[in-house]
Parts: C-alpha cells; sequence; structure tokens
C-alpha cells in the first residue's frame, strides 16, 4: 500500500484540509511554501495515464475550492499547479496534484526556458496530428 493510500485509509496522519467522498487534500508535509498543499484521489491511481473520467471529475471538481481557500487564507500572489507523472519527478506513485501558493520573493523558478525556436507550421500540424490519432473517444 502507497504512503499516501495508507493517508486515505487513517493508518499515517495528514494534516486535511479537505475532504469529501473521493477526494482528500493535505497539508503537503514538506511545505515548500506556507500553505502547499496535496489533492489526491482517495482510489489508488499511479499516475494522469491511468485516471478514470469519473475520478478526474472528482478531483478537478474540489480543485478550485481548495485554491480558493489557500488565497483567501494566505493572500499570495500566485498559485502554481504542479502535477509530475513518471520520469523524472514523480516520487510517490499515487496520483497527487500540488497547490503551491506563490509569495514575493519566495525563490522559487518554474520556467519552460528550452523552448524550441522557430517551428515551422509543417512541424505543428504534425506534432498535432500524431496526438489527435491517439485520443481515445470518451462518448
Amino acid at each position: 500500500m502507497c504512503i499516501f493510500c495508507k493517508i486515505v485509509a487513517g493508518e499515517i496522519p495528514a494534516y486535511t484540509i479537505y475532504e469529501d467522498a473521493s477526494v482528500l487534500a493535505f497539508l503537503d508535509i514538506s511545505q515548500v511554501t506556507k500553505g502547499h498543499t496535496l489533492v489526491i484521489p482517495k482510489t489508488h491511481v499511479p499516475n494522469i495515464y491511468a485516471m478514470r473520467p469519473d475520478v478526474a471529475e472528482g478531483v478537478f471538481k474540489a480543485l478550485p475550492n481548495v485554491a480558493s481557500a489557500i488565497k483567501d487564507a494566505f493572500n499570495p500572489i500566485g498559485l502554481n499547479l504542479i502535477n509530475n507523472n513518471d520520469q523524472p519527478l514523480q516520487s510517490v506513485f499515487h496520483l497527487h496534484f500540488h497547490l503551491l501558493p506563490r509569495y514575493p520573493d519566495d525563490g522559487i523558478h518554474i520556467g519552460l526556458e528550452k523552448a524550441t525556436p522557430n517551428i515551422s507550421k509543417d512541424t505543428y500540424e504534425a506534432i498535432q496530428s500524431d496526438i489527435i490519432q491517439h485520443l481515445k473517444n470518451e462518448s
């Protein structure tokens, strides 16, 4: 059983922020910034690739509510929503979303500096086509 499943089961304590039938939100033990919170489905899902639509519905319904509570409580200048899947950064293999409040001079830098410059229209269209071919019909 993973550490987050143990938290859901009550075997490991956590500082719970929000809970409903399908979702749990609790303070990240690291508190990278004040109010750093994790939102997880109670059902064990290893990553976003394995998340069913009904699980997504519960998680994404809870996220704005928890984010707004963090904003109201601490008045951050912004908030990052972070989700890591597989390599290189997923450390707990139970789907989770970090709500990371941002403050002036918090020292955190999240950037996408390694962007590919001057992509041609043909390249964009090839990338678009490759992704569309792999979409699953959810209807």
